[in-house]
């Protein structure tokens, strides 16, 4: 069966800059409001920061699930890349994704040039695509997302090997072999 799989960017199929915690960037990007999820775009120092740490000799790919989607893209799934990167990350982002050759995996790339909250436009474009199936790193998100539409199988990537996912729509997986051990 062909399915419609969606993958986030960061820390799925590009790792963070060494050295540097992802508890860190987070804190640069998310903030509750009364309970509401929330990113916001970064200070202009903070930007200059965060383009430094984007530059592709800090930004590894990850073989291991870069060779799971060559497989999954050999079997005629449709795949799309969605990612909540803002517009100042663009120029770096585009250097990101060629040089690495993720942008001929996918059948679409999705970014977030507009500078909408990301657990939003996340929203917005999984459901124009109508996925089977998304694997994202950041389980706020994921957890609003999964509240939002039904009928697609969301999965958290996370090497934490205590985290559990508190959501049942939500299942924990620690790399994409676990998903996609054999791509049918």
């Amino acid at each position: 069966m062909i399915m419609n799989i969606g993958f986030d960017l960061d820390k799925v199929l590009i790792s963070y800059p060494p050295l540097v915690p992802g508890r860190m960037i987070d804190k640069l990007y998310k903030k509750k409001a009364n309970g509401v999820l929330l990113y916001r775009i970064p200070s202009t120092p903070e930007q200059w920061l965060r383009k430094l740490s984007h530059i592709p000799a800090l930004r590894r790919p990850i073989r291991e699930n870069l060779h799971v989607l060559e497989e999954l893209s050999r079997k005629d799934h449709k795949l799309y890349l969605i990612s909540s990167r803002f517009k100042f990350l663009e120029p770096e982002t585009t250097k990101l994704v060629k040089k690495h050759g993720i942008d001929r995996l996918f059948d679409g790339l999705y970014f977030n040039y507009d500078n909408l909250q990301p657990h939003e436009f996340k929203n917005a474009v999984i459901k124009k695509l109508h996925l089977d199936i998304y694997v994202d790193d950041d389980l706020h998100l994921l957890n609003y997302v999964s509240r939002q539409q039904n009928g697609i199988r969301f999965y958290w990537l996370s090497d934490d090997k205590k985290a559990v996912s508190p959501n049942k729509k939500i299942q924990k997986i620690a790399r994409l072999s676990d998903l996609f051990p054999h791509p049918s």
